[in-house]
């Protein structure tokens, strides 16, 4: 069995003064992605010996960032989606193994009065894209924070948020395609109709006390994979960011 793990830290440093390590050794995953990490290189020195860790660092400073730590050393790994208008911010990491790829995103917000809808649009036509050039060669497993909520289930007050970035009909239908595509949302795959799971709560409104929250973190798995699907589960009571920790077992 392999379990991964994909956790939006939030600002690592800051993440790692409030328990990062203590769940991350707890855990025990065999891959474990992080997405906005939120530093550059030389700025932060994870002791996590059994593990190869890979960087990919935005150019603008304390912004953004993803990294991917695995016990087992990948066949070969990429930074980005080799799109120069896409890959100065960090968002993407791909690690090729013999049996799967893994990767992990973080998907672009659309921002306050959705300013970088637009942008966003291109951002998913192009990773939907990438995702099937990949699965030319091999079954893929992508997980990470993709900023959207896909359904009404996945967060409290859907009628107040239609509009607002994350609950776009146009950010959710990229989402609906990217299933159609023939990739799985794990956890609706063993839970489909589980309301109140959420992997995201504002920092404000006491949201997270009254689990007002979002479920924008996922692993998606290629169809061929569902066979090796075990579990999917939500990490919803570990703190340390306004994120929680979301998770696979595959056989």
């Amino acid at each position: 069995m392999k379990r991964l793990i994909s956790w939006n830290v939030n600002g690592l440093r800051a993440c790692v003064n409030k328990g990062f390590l203590d769940f991350f050794k707890e855990i025990d995953a065999d891959i474990f992605c992080i997405q906005e990490t939120k530093l550059q290189e030389g700025q932060i020195d994870l002791d996590i010996p059994e593990y190869y860790q890979y960087w990919n660092y935005a150019e603008k400073k304390g912004y953004s960032g993803t990294a991917v730590f695995t016990k087992e050393e990948p066949l070969f790994v990429s930074y980005g989606m080799e799109i120069e208008q896409h890959d100065h911010e960090g968002r993407i990491i791909t690690l090729e193994f013999k049996d799967f790829y893994v990767v992990t995103v973080y998907t672009p917000n659309s921002q306050e009065e959705l300013k970088r809808l637009d942008y966003r649009m291109k951002w998913e036509d192009d990773f939907l894209t990438y995702l099937k050039e990949l699965e030319n060669s091999r079954p893929v497993i992508v997980c990470g924070d993709m900023n959207v909520a896909h359904r009404e289930i996945d967060l409290k007050n859907p009628k107040t948020n239609h509009k607002n970035a994350g609950f776009t009909d146009e950010e959710r239908n990229k989402f609906t395609a990217l299933l159609n595509s023939g990739f799985t949302d794990t956890f609706r795959h063993f839970y489909p109709d589980l309301e109140g799971a959420y992997s995201w709560w504002s920092y404000r409104f006491k949201a997270r006390e009254k689990n007002t929250g979002w479920r924008i973190d996922y692993f998606l798995v290629s169809e061929s994979l569902k066979p090796v699907l075990k579990d999917a589960f939500i990490c919803s009571e570990v703190t340390g960011s306004d994120h929680c920790p979301v998770g696979i077992i595959i056989e």
